[in-house]
């Protein structure tokens, strides 16, 4: 279905005039960048085709400053760890238009995804570390109530 709804996009963006372009591109570009993160071969390689198309080329060319951040984090992911080697040779071809579009701001998404991911790390990090104490104070909350327990049950016997 996704691959069909693709199609019919890709058809309607051959003859949409660039002012109806404008009114599309974030959830355009958005359920693009779903669809090229999806683990589903055909699905993500039928969305990066989207950039072999002279005419919507031209359009993200234009438009590139709104597409780019919104497209950088599935391809960033994906040119690092996607199972289908064919995926990632598409993703880093879309990845170097991308950078020869606008190199600079290609530099500050890649710092700034990569700046994003490590405060990700330190918060993963930070929520282990107090999981491990909250963990510690339940062993020994209920260490001591154990004792608690046993005690007033010996005075009970």
């Amino acid at each position: 279905a996704v691959v069909s709804t693709q199609s019919t996009g890709e058809e309607i963006l051959d003859i949409i005039e660039p002012a109806q372009f404008k009114k599309v591109i974030s959830p355009l570009f958005k359920m693009l960048a779903r669809s090229v993160a999806s683990p589903q071969f055909q699905v993500a390689e039928r969305a990066l085709y989207y950039w072999n198309n002279e005419y919507i080329m031209s359009l993200i060319e234009e438009h590139h400053r709104i597409i780019m951040p919104v497209m950088f984090p599935a391809l960033y992911i994906i040119s690092k760890d996607h199972w289908n080697q064919t995926i990632v040779a598409l993703v880093y071809n879309v990845l170097k238009t991308f950078m020869e579009m606008n190199n600079l701001l290609f530099d500050e998404l890649t710092l700034s995804y990569k700046a994003e991911r490590q405060r990700e790390r330190r918060r993963d990090t930070q929520r282990e570390e107090a999981w491990k104490r909250i963990q510690k104070l339940a062993i020994k909350a209920s260490n001591f109530s154990g004792t608690a327990s046993g005690v007033s049950g010996s005075d009970t016997g």
